[in-house]
């Protein structure tokens, strides 16, 4: 241990955290990259020192700042850098997803009770979490505002909040107009759902496809999913959306015109829903209402969907696999999930992450964990899909390594039901007048 260490519990302490998160940031702009720093303050480490002593209160100390470096990398840093507060730089992340990822690991590790000399007691931690470059691109300021996060968290009564991004309080207003909009769309008939395609990795034959939500709003025209969806979230309309885009899915799924036998229809499901006991009801009702023959449902899910509450979402998932429904784990491959879960993660299908497929051909570490990943599924009993497939090389490659399944631009972009009739009509063989925008100029089916 180094002078500059915290002699309780072997971490760094906050002065070798400024030196690294300076050199770290240094290098995400220079290679325009990003990392993310978590704060984490233990709840309540005070009144545990007066219940059971401070000798109790260290030992706590040093319990989370094991599991601590049980979320780490290798190549991340933890750090105690107050007298309950804790730090973890986590450089190289894809996405906001993954630093959330790496903070839900955390509190799914904490958990279950501390136990020392006879006092068992519940360690809570509360979370704030700032990413270099939205949120800030200079170590002073992004630690400032993951430790004003942690405040605000702790306000809201929160164990986990990122830093606001720069639009975000001057944009109140039009969050709230969103809001009311989205909660009449439905009725006005601006939802529509669009598939992408979805095809067997060696022989490009249709398989099915992925369903996705659009809202054409009266007013605002196009809006994008990734702005509407949070707002549905966040105001609690998720659930009545989900279920819409999956009647409607199943209802158009069921009068597509093809000869490829039974096609899978992939519908999106939040975190929240995965852990609610009524999902299998839900989705049981659907299909009884839409049953065909010839369309396989599939509910894809994200990881943190497993991390959050596993012994719930296990449970749920079972139950709904149960039913001839199949499970997708999108965006796979955070380097976040515990590969425990394998032996009994209730899953058909593992969707690789786009951010390592794009990157298949020129990163090697990207590469590695694509080979890893289908060599684990198919040990397992689970097929892959490789999303964001948008040029031949990368489809070559994909086919060397066994991947089963491909979905991006090279195959096809999202559209519109009656685009995709005519997606299938092309594919089977079937030429009809299609507009010349309606496919990607580099669509191959060779079949």
């Amino acid at each position: 241990m180094s002078a500059t260490d915290d002699e309780l519990t072997g971490l760094h302490n906050r002065r070798n955290l400024f030196l690294t998160l300076r050199r770290q940031i240094t290098y995400v702009n220079e290679k325009k990259s990003s990392l993310a720093l978590l704060v984490a303050d233990i709840d309540g480490l005070a009144a545990m020192n007066n219940a059971y002593g401070f000798e109790f209160g260290d030992k706590v100390l040093q319990h989370v700042a094991l599991q601590l470096q049980q979320v780490a990398r290798a190549h991340d840093f933890v750090a105690r850098i107050g007298d309950d507060r804790f730090a973890i730089i986590l450089p190289g992340i894809m996405n906001k997803g993954h630093a959330e990822l790496a903070a839900q690991k955390l509190l799914r590790l904490l958990h279950l009770p501390f136990e020392s000399n006879k006092a068992r007691v519940k360690v809570g931690v509360t979370i704030g979490v700032a990413l270099c470059p939205s949120h800030a691109t200079h170590g002073d300021t992004l630690l400032r505002m993951a430790e004003q996060a942690l405040v605000s968290a702790r306000e809201a009564g929160e164990h986990l909040l990122f830093a606001p991004d720069a639009n975000q309080n001057a944009d109140r207003t039009e969050f709230w107009d969103l809001e009311i909009e989205l909660a009449g769309a439905q009725q006005r008939g601006e939802l529509a759902m669009h598939y992408q395609p979805k095809v067997d990795c060696a022989t490009l034959k249709p398989i099915g496809a992925e369903a996705l939500m659009r809202w054409n709003s009266r007013s605002r025209g196009l809006v994008p999913a990734d702005l509407f969806i949070p707002v549905a979230e966040r105001t609690g309309q998720i659930k009545a959306l989900t279920l819409w885009a999956m009647n409607t899915a199943l209802r158009q799924a069921g009068k597509w015109k093809h000869a490829f036998g039974k096609l899978s229809v992939a519908v999106n499901v939040p975190a929240d829903l995965v852990v609610a006991h009524d999902l299998p009801e839900l989705v049981q009702n659907a299909l009884n209402l839409w049953h065909s023959d010839r369309v396989q449902l599939a509910l894809e899910i994200t990881e943190r969907s497993l991390v959050v509450a596993p012994e719930v979402s296990f449970k749920v998932l079972s139950h709904i696999r149960d039913m001839g429904v199949k499970v997708s784990i999108d965006d796979f491959g955070t380097g976040y999930s515990c590969l425990a879960y394998f032996k009994n993660i209730p899953a058909d299908e593992l969707k690789i992450d786009k951010s390592f497929v794009t990157g298949l051909l020129e990163d090697p570490a990207s590469a590695e964990i694509t080979q890893l990943i289908i060599y684990m599924a198919h040990r397992f009993g689970m097929s892959v899909v490789a999303e964001g497939v948008e040029n031949e090389p990368t489809l070559r490659a994909l086919q060397e390594r066994q991947c089963d399944v491909v979905q991006g631009y090279l195959v096809g972009k999202p559209m519109s039901n009656e685009a995709f009739q005519m997606w299938l009509d092309a594919a089977g063989g079937v030429r009809p007048e299609v507009p010349k925008d309606m496919f990607p100029p580099d669509l191959r089916l060779d079949i």
